[in-house]
């Protein structure tokens, strides 16, 4: 019993004597988690944004810290806290690489700022923020890749064949012969400004529909 007690003290020890620092941190991972969500907002080049992922990238941060926080102040509840979170086990699938690093970043930052690293935490979510920033303007400068679906008869086989071979880095990824027409989807690479060739395709005669869609996947070269 006194042992209980005497754990109950010095829990409530912490929490008198932490609530400061404990609120100061909370409040700092909130605003870095909250830079992290906006460089994530400005970055993104998926197809469908998840505004959902974006804003448990704040609390993963903000989570992190208090949990960083608490093992650094008491080895019994550090040593219980890695049991306990040694049993979860995360299950959701991510889709695009750069999500994962997003998650780390998070969780990184999170770290920092429950050991204490207030300055380094800052200093490095700045520059992180920073190039990443530099890297999705270089990006969207750039062609991007698109996958090209095209539906014809075979009298416009030949026509549609030229027409392809004019657009630059294009492949053909496949071609499905059927009785009522052929698919052919081609990947390529084009500027989002330059996507108005698709409206010729449907000027031949014998093409059915044409559609241009946004591809995740990098071009070889």
């Amino acid at each position: 019993m006194s042992s209980f007690l005497s754990s109950l003290k010095e829990v409530f020890n912490f929490e008198t004597n932490q609530v400061p620092s404990l609120i100061l941190t909370i409040v700092l991972a909130f605003l870095v988690g909250l830079f992290v969500y906006l460089i994530y907002r400005l970055t993104f080049s998926g197809v469908i944004y998840s505004k959902t992922f974006n804003m448990s990238l704040v609390m993963l941060t903000m989570i992190t810290s208090m949990v960083i926080l608490f093992m650094s102040n008491n080895l019994k509840l550090s040593l219980g806290m890695v049991g306990a979170l040694s049993i979860v086990r995360f299950r959701t699938a991510i889709k695009d690489p750069i999500d994962t690093v997003f998650m780390f970043w998070a969780i990184g930052e999170g770290i920092a700022l429950g050991a204490g690293f207030i300055l380094a935490a800052i200093i490095g979510a700045v520059m992180i923020g920073i190039f990443m920033l530099v890297l999705a303007s270089s990006k969207k400068k750039a062609s991007l890749p698109y996958l090209l679906i095209l539906h014809y008869e075979e009298r416009a086989a030949k026509q549609i064949k030229s027409m392809v071979a004019q657009i630059p880095y294009a492949r053909v990824k496949s071609k499905t012969v059927q009785r009522e027409g052929i698919e052919l989807a081609v990947e390529l690479r084009v500027k989002s400004s330059e996507t108005g060739f698709v409206d010729k395709f449907l000027r031949v005669d014998g093409v059915y529909d044409a559609t241009l869609i946004a591809h995740q996947g990098d071009m070889i070269s």
